[in-house]
C-alpha cells in the first residue's frame, strides 16, 4: 500500500483523489498554484506545497516542481487526476526515475496510446474494431493519399496524430480539397503538438460517442466496467454523460468490452482507463484511448459500485486487481451533467466570487465540486467547478433526479452552464436516448456539418 500521495492536480479531481486515500488511510500532500491557495482540498491535506504562480506552464505543467514537492514531503506515490500531465509521458518517467510510483500506466504505454496511429495499430492487433483509414501516416505522395481516401470514401477526416481535444482534425468533404487540407493540417499540427504527422479516417456521418472502462493490473489480469454514452458535445468537449450507454446492440457491446479487455492485457495496460469509440448503425469503431481517470468516472462508479480511484490506488500500491469481471454488475442508470463557471448563452467563461453554493440533494443525488461559499473561481483554468450526477433504477428515474437536482442548484454570483443543462434534460430528443455527436451543435445553431 502507498504511505503518502502527492496529488498533482486542482479543483474537483484533485479533492476526489484525496477522499479516495483518506478512505484508504494514505496520507495526502496536495500541490498548488499561488492562484489557488483557497482551493478545498489544500486545506484538507495533510501537507500542501506551493509549486509555483498562476500560470499552468510555472505549476501545474512544471515536471521539477511536481517532483521537487514530492522529495521534500516524502511522498511515494503521485496521482496526476486528468488533464495537466495525467497523458504526459515523460513525466510518467520522470516520476519512475525518480523513485516515486506513477499512479498510472507505464510511460511506454502512455506513448503507444498517445500517438494515435500507433494505438490505432495496437488496437487492431487486439482485435479492436477500428475506422477505415489510412492504416498508418497519411503519405505525403499526393497521388497515393488521394488513392487511399477514394478507397476509404469521402466525406474523410484528417487528424493530428498527437492531436486531442478536439484540436488537429478537419474534415474534408471533396477530393479537389484534400491535399490542401492534409497540408494545412500538417502545419498546424507541427506548431501545436510539436508532431507534423497526420492520418486519414472515415467521417462518419452521424455517430454516438461511446467509450468502455477498463481497469488493470500490469500483471495480466484486466476487467471492463461497461460503456458510457458522452454524445451530447460542443466542439468536441463532452456536456452530459451516462450509463450504461442506452439503445446499444448488445451482441456488439458483448463482443466489444471482451476486446478492450484483451487489448489491456496485450499491452500490459495498468491502472484506470478509458476505450473511445464511434457508434454507428450497430458497429464500434475505436478512436482513441484515455490512460487515465475520466472526468466521467463517476457514473461509472454509480452502475457499478466500483470506486474507480480507490483501485487506482491499489494498483498503484502493486496490488492485483481483486475484481473478477463476474463481480461486475450493472445496476440501474446514472447520468451527469458538467457545471462549468461560463455563460450558458456564449459559453464564454466566467470567473469571479462564488457568494452562494447550494448543493442539491436526495436520493440517488451526488455532487463533484470544490465549491464552497466566498471560494473565488480563478481566470487561469478550465472553467469545470462541478460534476452534478445522479442514479435511478432506470434512466427515467435518473434524469427525473436529475431534472430535480439542476432545479435546486444554486450558485450565485458567477455566471454557469446549468440553465444550459435545465433545457437539455427537458429536451425531447435527448430524453429519449441514443443522440449522436451533432444534436448538441445543431441544436445550438453551431452546426457545420
Amino acid at each position: 500500500m502507498l504511505e503518502k500521495v502527492l496529488i498533482a492536480n486542482r479543483g474537483e479531481i484533485a479533492l476526489r483523489v484525496l477522499r479516495a486515500c483518506k478512505e484508504l488511510g494514505i496520507k495526502t500532500v496536495a500541490v498548488h498554484s499561488t492562484a489557488d491557495r483557497d482551493l478545498m482540498h489544500v486545506s484538507l491535506a495533510d501537507e500542501s506545497v506551493c509549486i509555483g504562480p498562476a500560470s499552468s506552464a510555472q505549476s501545474y505543467l512544471s515536471i521539477p516542481a511536481i517532483i521537487a514537492a514530492a522529495e521534500v514531503t516524502g511522498a511515494d506515490g503521485i496521482h496526476p487526476g486528468y488533464g495537466f500531465l495525467a497523458e504526459n509521458a515523460d513525466f510518467a518517467e520522470q516520476v519512475e526515475k525518480s523513485g516515486f510510483t506513477f499512479i498510472g500506466p507505464t510511460a511506454d504505454v502512455i506513448r503507444l496510446m498517445g500517438d494515435k496511429v500507433s494505438a490505432k495499430d495496437a488496437m487492431k492487433q487486439a482485435g479492436v474494431p477500428t475506422v477505415p483509414g489510412s492504416d498508418g501516416p497519411l503519405p505525403e505522395d499526393e497521388k497515393e493519399a488521394l488513392r487511399i481516401a477514394r478507397e476509404v470514401g469521402y466525406p474523410v477526416i484528417i487528424k493530428a496524430a498527437g492531436g486531442g481535444g478536439g484540436r488537429g482534425m478537419r474534415v474534408v468533404h471533396k477530393e479537389e480539397d484534400l491535399i490542401a487540407s492534409a497540408k494545412l493540417t500538417r502545419n498546424e499540427a507541427g506548431a501545436a503538438f510539436g508532431n507534423p504527422m497526420v492520418y486519414l479516417e472515415k467521417f462518419l456521418t452521424n455517430p454516438r460517442h461511446v467509450e468502455i472502462q477498463v481497469l488493470a493490473d500490469g500483471q495480466g489480469n484486466a476487467i471492463h466496467l461497461g460503456d458510457r454514452d458522452c454524445s451530447l458535445q460542443r466542439r468536441h468537449q463532452k456536456v452530459i454523460e451516462e450509463a450504461p450507454a442506452p439503445l446499444i446492440d448488445e451482441e456488439a457491446r458483448r463482443k466489444v468490452q471482451a476486446r478492450c479487455v484483451k487489448a489491456c492485457i496485450d499491452i500490459g495496460y495498468r491502472g484506470a482507463g478509458t476505450f473511445e469509440f464511434l457508434y454507428e448503425d450497430g458497429n464500434f469503431y475505436f478512436i482513441e484511448m484515455n490512460t487515465r481517470v475520466q472526468v466521467e468516472h463517476p457514473v461509472t462508479e454509480m452502475v457499478t459500485g466500483i470506486d474507480i480511484v480507490k483501485e487506482m490506488l491499489l494498483i498503484g500500491g502493486g496490488q492485483k486487481l481483486s475484481i473478477k469481471q463476474e463481480d461486475v454488475v450493472i445496476r440501474g442508470h446514472a447520468v451527469e451533467c458538467r457545471i462549468n463557471a461560463e455563460d450558458p448563452r456564449t459559453f464564454m467563461p466566467s470567473p469571479g466570487k462564488v457568494k452562494h453554493f447550494h448543493a442539491p440533494g436526495g436520493n440517488g443525488v451526488r455532487v463533484d465540486s470544490h465549491l464552497y461559499d466566498g471560494y473565488s473561481v480563478p481566470p487561469h483554468y478550465d472553467s469545470l467547478i462541478g460534476k452534478l450526477i445522479t442514479f435511478g433504477a432506470n434512466r427515467d428515474e435518473a434524469m427525473g433526479r436529475m431534472r430535480n437536482a439542476l432545479d435546486e442548484l444554486i450558485v450565485d454570483g458567477i455566471k454557469t452552464n446549468a440553465p444550459l443543462h435545465r433545457d437539455l434534460v427537458r429536451d425531447p430528443g435527448f430524453c429519449k436516448g441514443g443522440v449522436n455527436i451533432h444534436y448538441l451543435e445543431k441544436k445550438l445553431g453551431m452546426d457545420k456539418h
